[in-house]
């Protein structure tokens, strides 16, 4: 499906054209709006979404070739965010919006050391997608929820447009929880299997299961000193969730370290290390996956 716009069109600015990014264009393409991708290393004409539906798009090689936009996608790495800092001061006044997709906490700060005046509205994926090549994408959905984005009106706004686009959206009013939620998911899944090598069928072995259990009951502590609502039953929770991703699935992190890239580690079980040293709780495994994540050089896959 080739879609066709008029002046009136509403624009987003894609900053990260990997796989989650290019699922959430094409769910606002899905709703009506155009796409402008910002900076993309290979020029792609269009994105093609799980080989069903494909949406015309446009570059742009500067912040000035943007255009009219007051709504952005923030969806590279965590420590991919200085990378693309020229794209986001693009952004810097009180009438734009960052719709982020990062993993961990912290979204906000990370955004505002470079558009202090813009909106900042931190989003948690769930889907698991994967990029094939350009402009290229599947998605594969996981639970009841692909999104989950704070309870305020300009994220309700967003929510209800991206739900038109196809995106099961899930609005929250405590955010802090919710991301507390997905970190323990990600601190688990994503350094196992790039340490292993293997795929997320790996969290449905009983040794796995256990060694993710008493990695997130050290997160746990930390969340709760942070303001979290979390309890046990989370834990038990979110361990049963990973074992409902397909077997076959690849993590964001084992895909990185696969293609040689530099991992996104620092955001996760890095956030969760430096949170407990501020309030003096230990987290012995929480240490050991973060010092074999980063003995991990990203050119020796």
């Amino acid at each position: 499906m080739n879609t066709q716009f008029s002046p009136s069109t509403k624009t987003v600015a894609l900053i990260g054209a990997g796989a989650v990014g290019l699922c959430l264009a094409a769910a606002f393409m899905q709703a009506g709006w155009q796409v402008v991708v910002c900076g993309a290393r290979a020029r792609f004409p269009q994105i093609e979404e799980t080989d069903t539906h494909t949406y015309s798009i446009r570059h742009a090689a500067t912040p000035a070739d943007i255009g009219p936009c007051d709504t952005a996608i923030l969806a590279v790495k965590s420590h991919q965010t200085q990378d693309v800092s020229a794209w986001i001061s693009a952004f810097n006044r009180a009438s734009a919006t960052f719709l982020v997709a990062q993993n961990g906490l912290g979204q906000k700060e990370r955004v505002a050391a470079y558009a202090p005046h813009a909106n900042i509205l931190p989003a948690i994926v769930y889907f698991n997608a994967q990029r094939f090549a350009p402009g290229r994408v599947t998605l594969k959905r996981i639970g009841a929820y692909d999104l989950c984005v704070p309870d305020d009106a300009a994220a309700q706004y967003f929510a209800d447009v991206l739900q038109k686009g196809g995106m099961r959206v899930q609005v929250t009013a405590d955010m802090a929880t919710a991301l507390w939620l997905k970190l323990l998911a990600n601190i688990t899944a994503n350094p196992i299997t790039t340490l292993t090598g293997r795929r997320t069928g790996i969290m449905q072995e009983c040794a796995i299961q256990a060694a993710a259990r008493q990695i997130m009951a050290e997160a746990v502590k930390v969340g709760k000193a942070e303001g979290a609502k979390l309890t046990a039953q989370h834990v038990e929770d979110i361990l049963l969730w990973l074992q409902t991703i397909p077997a076959e699935s690849v993590t964001s992190m084992l895909q990185d370290r696969q293609a040689g890239r530099e991992l996104e580690y620092e955001a996760l079980t890095g956030y969760v290390v430096k949170a407990a040293e501020k309030h003096g709780i230990d987290v012995p495994l929480n240490h050991l996956v973060l010092s074999l994540l980063s003995s991990l050089h990203p050119a020796h896959p």
